[in-house]
């Protein structure tokens, strides 16, 4: 216990006296947090929407007050006037708008006809998320137009009522457990990965080989000291980001257990991961290689940015045996929704019995390499 424990002490100590190191592993995390919190998630306002009006009658004259309305209060879009349609979709083709709207020839003769009156809509649907939006604003609108000036005195409509279970989550405290997450990710790539390939290349682990230390003592200080690390950034992103992003969750006694347990889960596997990974590796150039990779191949299908129910086959089989999913699935039910331990055991039952074999597979590897 003494020798793993001075192996732990020398990779700390190592650490420690680099801080520039622990800042930059902290750095792309809250970066990304900041950036990708504020960047998405947000509901699309000022958007341009040129009008094309054929028509000039009375129910012209609702659709641009409703219109105004729009633009008055929730600010979805606002309405440029366009005098003839083929202008307004070369506007939206070059980008001057985001969508047009057609108000045909004969518009108010045909609704007080009842003889099917029709809103043109032109979007620039490269933009998936922004036309989405557009239409479905316009959709209300067509809906509240849609409305009987008298209704009936029997309501025959079937109406939906929702009941959120929680307050309104931004984007920010969503994307807070994957900046977590990849925080430690990150902690152990650097801090562990790649110091772990250097001390190799620089012969530092064959003179641990004239000591009376055994292999097995070597792999568990070196699995412990990096599983430390990862403890450190974990909680030091947890405290920073919830600050950040406005979570109360780290003043409440019972829910920082609970974050402490899926860190500390967390930090196992990600070790263990990136043990198994680099236990034969002798190459320094390698791992800086497979940073970019891996954190493609890991974050992204874990659900921290988009849910995984989105996802096409493939990608979930990824989503279904990647650490990450389940690091980010506890940290969400911890701090978003106070789950509780009833909410996270499987993603710590996963974690710990993934990093534990991780590191069993590792081991006998690491063994032939000495």
């Amino acid at each position: 216990m003494n020798r793993m424990l001075a192996i732990v002490e020398r990779e700390m100590r190592k650490f420690f006296r680099s801080p520039v190191l622990m800042i930059m592993s902290m750095m792309l995390p809250l970066v990304q947090l900041l950036i990708l919190g504020n960047a998405f998630g947000g509901k699309i306002t000022n958007a341009r929407v040129g009008v094309v009006d054929y028509d000039h009658g009375p129910e012209a004259v609702k659709v641009h007050e409703a219109f105004d309305a729009v633009a008055a209060n929730i600010r979805t879009f606002r309405t440029f006037p366009y005098s003839d349609e083929r202008t307004a979709r070369e506007a939206v083709q070059t980008g001057k708008l985001d969508a047009a709207v057609i108000i045909p020839a004969q518009y108010s003769r045909r609704v007080y006809a009842q003889d099917a009156p029709e809103l043109g809509l032109v979007v620039d649907n490269s933009d998936q998320f922004m036309s989405s939006s557009i239409e479905a604003e316009m959709q209300s609108l067509v809906d509240a137009l849609n409305a009987p000036l008298i209704p009936d005195a029997i309501d025959k409509q079937v109406a939906l009522e929702t009941v959120e279970l929680y307050p309104y989550i931004a984007y920010m405290k969503f994307l807070l457990s994957g900046s977590i997450a990849l925080a430690m990710y990150v902690s152990v790539m650097i801090g562990g990965g790649m110091l772990y390939i250097d001390d190799k290349a620089r012969g530092v682990h064959e003179g641990y080989l004239v000591t009376p230390i055994t292999g097995l003592e070597l792999v568990m200080g070196l699995n412990v000291a990096g599983a430390v690390k990862a403890v450190l950034a974990g909680i030091s992103l947890t405290v920073i980001g919830s600050l950040m992003a406005g979570l109360g969750a780290i003043f409440n006694p019972m829910q920082d257990l609970e974050l402490l347990c899926i860190i500390g889960a967390t930090s196992i596997a990600f070790n263990g991961m990136m043990f198994l990974m680099m236990v034969r590796v002798d190459d320094p150039l390698v791992p800086r290689a497979m940073f970019g990779i891996l954190n493609t191949l890991l974050f992204f299908p874990s659900g921290a940015v988009y849910p995984i129910a989105s996802f096409p086959p493939w990608l979930r089989a990824i989503a279904i045996v990647d650490p990450f999913t389940y690091a980010i699935h506890g940290l969400q039910e911890v701090l978003l929704k106070d789950g509780g331990f009833v909410a996270i055991y499987r993603d710590l039952l996963f974690l710990s019995i993934f990093g534990v074999g991780t590191l069993l597979i590792a081991t006998p590897l690491f063994k032939r390499t000495l």
